[in-house]
């Protein structure tokens, strides 16, 4: 029986979703941003839109999953990954879950909404599928995109 190597985050998933979460600050939206990866490729992406399309429901993570689920043609995301730059709120949570992504690897704890385990743990009731959870990957870089964004929104 052949073991599978330990899963390390890639950095080059997350910089390209925090780059997502720049392009939605310039654009005047809260600084999220979101990829998904299969197979080494990204196959969804996707920024907080939420302003823009003037709906609740343009979050990165969603965005990034439709996108995913348009590219496979199917809505079984069974083998991805999800990066995003801020721990997933219930919605996106729900999402994952239903999408059946297999890890969500994350940049910043939110201490508000966050269901990864911050504000509550919806992975650990008993759903039918539940995604390994990286947390704190490029939490440095997250956290001073967020905080700069409602800085400059406060002044």
């Amino acid at each position: 029986m052949m073991l599978e190597r330990a899963f390390l985050p890639k950095k080059e998933w997350m910089l390209r979703a925090l780059e997502l979460a720049r392009e939605a600050a310039a654009a005047g939206e809260v600084p999220v941003g979101a990829v998904v990866v299969k197979a080494g490729q990204i196959i969804g992406e996707g920024r907080n839109r939420r302003e823009a399309d003037k709906t609740a429901l343009a979050h990165a993570e969603v965005e990034a999953i439709h996108r995913a689920c348009q590219a496979l043609g199917t809505w079984r995301l069974t083998g991805c990954d999800l990066y995003v730059t801020l721990e997933p709120c219930p919605m996106c949570t729900g999402a994952i879950i239903n999408s059946h992504i297999n890890r969500v690897v994350y940049g910043a704890d939110d201490e508000r909404a966050g269901c990864c385990g911050t504000a509550l743990d919806l992975f650990a009731l008993p759903y039918s599928h539940r995604p390994d959870i990286y947390r704190g990957f490029y939490e440095a870089e997250a956290k001073a995109l967020l905080q700069e964004f409602f800085q400059k929104l406060r002044k």
